[in-house]
């Protein structure tokens, strides 16, 4: 059976069938007070997630906050260490527990739980929750990876970006935990680090540009407080990376695009923001912030069908600069350390398809319709020698796909050989999936998009609606259903398959399904 059709109802259904079952082996158990302390009411606000599965294991989140917009960051929780207790289970109702701990955890984490729990069978299904004294948490559900290599016949999977919490309601999200998916891949603008308050009711907290630790945290958990998101989360586990706005708009490494300050200032804003960000996402300990720096990039297995390489384009890229610069070939975005591991793993790995999960706009993509050329310079067109580069080091790969995020649009781009000749071939697909809801409403297109079309023939199609892109994978195609809603300044909009691309194996390039 699906997990639709074996769930009916999707996440809310999970947390209201555990609800009236004891947690551990007896009702005196369940019935344990709160270790060192008084009890905490209502600690689970924030919902439950999981992320990063491996064959044998996979990451819990919980985060404790009783009172999630408390200003001090810290969620209205007690100042001390707090033992918190979590199962994983064969079913939803727990009456078939295969591993169990305790976690603990205290203010310098904002009371967030990263368990990492191991010992689990290959793409296997589990049911996972925490206990805090006599409070339970809503009740998630996960799949493990199958084991590296071995034959799999079917990925499913969505990827989406860009959730600004004033430009919409989390329709989309809601809609998500309706699928049927192996894993979420996140790609960046989590957050958005703005003052805005938008035109819908849903204004930032704080009311300003978030610059401390205690405003990341707030912030953070103002978006997960959203029940759509929550629903997303419990549903599937997610992989997620950054982009800029967790941190600023357009930052790169240790410098602002926004405010002169000195790198060493921007560091320290830097610390807080990345700190603030693995204390509210499913990320193994291998993640956890050194100071400024955060290990994000790295590689997921599904057997022997697809390699999936993380990319970080945030913390290693040199600064933009102006259109006559963009070709020096010194010039990178993914500094030479995360450039050698993806070298090396598209040069060794022995999947049907290779994917590189990453945010900014990959293939070239000119703005104006004739001279002069007019590029983005926060996009791979800002790091041409870097980019291809990497394009080339693809077209030598078995089945490279690109997916990208960040620019509030769909995009399906043949990527060439040669940008500058429509003639040469064709080595790679990039898939570029629309925001959730940043950018407001969307819609059909924007006027410079036939200009776009005209100026960029390997651009095959665009979009601006709302949504995500759901993706089946096969050893003999690639299907992407670009799904979306038609508003998201109200909630309740219905879902629909706006387009749906086919790539074959062997076959770069994505043709439309009629």
């Amino acid at each position: 059976m699906t997990r639709r059709r074996a769930l009916p109802g999707g996440a809310a259904t999970l947390g209201a069938a555990a609800s009236g079952h004891t947690f551990g082996v007896s009702s005196a158990h369940a019935a344990a007070p709160t270790p060192r302390g008084t009890v905490i009411n209502e600690p689970f606000t924030l919902g439950v997630a999981s992320g990063d599965p491996f064959h044998d294991s996979v990451v819990l989140w919980t985060r404790l906050a009783p009172d999630p917009l408390a200003e001090d960051g810290l969620g209205g929780m007690p100042d001390r260490t707090v033992e918190v207790e979590w199962q994983v289970a064969h079913d939803e109702r727990f009456s078939d527990v295969v591993t169990s701990g305790t976690f603990e955890t205290g203010p310098e984490h904002a009371y967030s739980v990263h368990v990492e729990a191991e010992g689990l069978r290959p793409r296997a299904d589990y049911f996972y929750r925490f206990r805090v004294g006599n409070e339970i948490s809503p009740v998630g559900r996960t799949r493990t990876a199958p084991v590296p290599g071995s034959r799999l016949d079917r990925f499913a999977f969505a990827f989406a970006s860009c959730q600004s919490y004033t430009h919409g309601h989390y329709t989309a999200q809601a809609h998500l935990a309706e699928e049927d998916l192996d894993l979420v891949a996140f790609l960046g603008d989590y957050i958005y680090e703005t003052g805005d308050q938008g035109e819908i009711g849903r204004g930032h907290l704080p009311p300003a540009e978030v610059r401390t630790l205690a405003e990341y945290r707030v912030r953070h958990a103002q978006y997960k407080s959203d029940t759509g998101l929550q629903a997303a989360h419990a549903a599937f586990p997610w992989a997620v990376v950054f982009d800029d706005h967790e941190l600023e708009n357009n930052w790169a490494d240790d410098t602002s695009y926004e405010d002169d300050v000195p790198p060493e200032r921007f560091l320290e804003r830097r610390e807080q923001a990345l700190k603030a960000y693995y204390e509210h996402m499913p990320l193994r300990s291998a993640q956890r912030p050194d100071g400024p720096d955060l290990h994000l990039y790295r590689r997921l297995s599904y057997g022997n069908l697809v390699d999936l390489h993380l990319l970080d384009t945030r913390q290693y890229r040199d600064p933009q600069v102006e259109e006559d610069e963009r070709g020096d070939p010194d010039r990178t975005l993914l500094g030479a350390d995360q450039r050698r591991w993806l070298s090396s793993g598209l040069s060794s790995s022995r999947a049907i398809w290779n994917v590189l999960a990453q945010q900014v706009f990959f293939s070239q993509r000119d703005f104006a319709d004739g001279p002069p050329h007019e590029f983005s310079d926060d996009a791979w067109d800002n790091y041409e020698a870097e980019r291809n580069a990497v394009r080339d080091e693809l077209a030598r790969t078995a089945n490279p796909v690109v997916l990208t995020g960040d620019v509030h649009a769909n995009y399906v781009v043949d990527v060439k050989a040669d940008f500058g000749d429509p003639d040469s071939e064709t080595v790679a697909t990039e898939l570029v999936g629309t925001s959730f809801t940043s950018g407001q409403d969307g819609s059909e297109q924007n006027p410079g998009d036939e200009d776009q079309l005209r100026g960029n023939p390997h651009i095959k199609f665009i979009n601006r609606h709302r949504g995500y892109v759901r993706n089946t994978v096969t050893p003999e195609q690639w299907i992407a259903d670009y799904r979306v809603v038609d508003h998201v300044s109200e909630p309740g909009a219905p879902i629909r398959d706006r387009a749906t691309f086919v790539i074959g194996t062997g076959e770069p390039g994505a043709r439309p399904q009629v």
